[in-house]
């Protein structure tokens, strides 16, 4: 289960590191990207959720709590994308800064998850 929520929340990234080239070079993405984008995350926070299920693991090499902190921040970088979606709309000058604050919650879940994955 963890295999299956890395994977698909390496596809989000991915997806992600698109997006924000889009928008970096000044052309708007199309809205359906970032829906597939957001949708993507959130099943890949399910499966996640779902794989913490299972027996603990990390627990000798001391990454045993990455995998919830990975969940949790990876839950508010998708309630932050949410509202990112909302300014988007609407045009708000702030859309910048919430951009920022949603990859760096994104990126640092996904490492934890990194380091969770192989070191567990």
């Amino acid at each position: 289960m963890l295999l299956l929520a890395f994977t698909t929340l390496s596809a989000t990234v991915a997806a992600g590191i698109v997006l924000a080239l889009l928008r970096l070079r000044g052309l708007p993405p199309h809205g359906a990207v970032g829906a597939l984008h957001g949708v993507a995350g959130a099943a890949g926070l399910a499966v996640l959720l779902l794989g913490l299920r299972g027996p603990p693991r990390g627990v000798l090499t001391g990454v045993a709590s990455f995998g919830a902190i990975a969940a949790v921040l990876a839950a508010v970088a998708l309630a932050v994308g949410l509202a990112l979606a909302v300014l988007a709309r609407r045009s708000h000058s702030a859309v910048g800064l919430v951009i920022g604050m949603h990859a760096t919650l994104a990126i640092t879940a996904y490492v934890l998850l990194l380091a969770y994955v192989s070191l567990g």
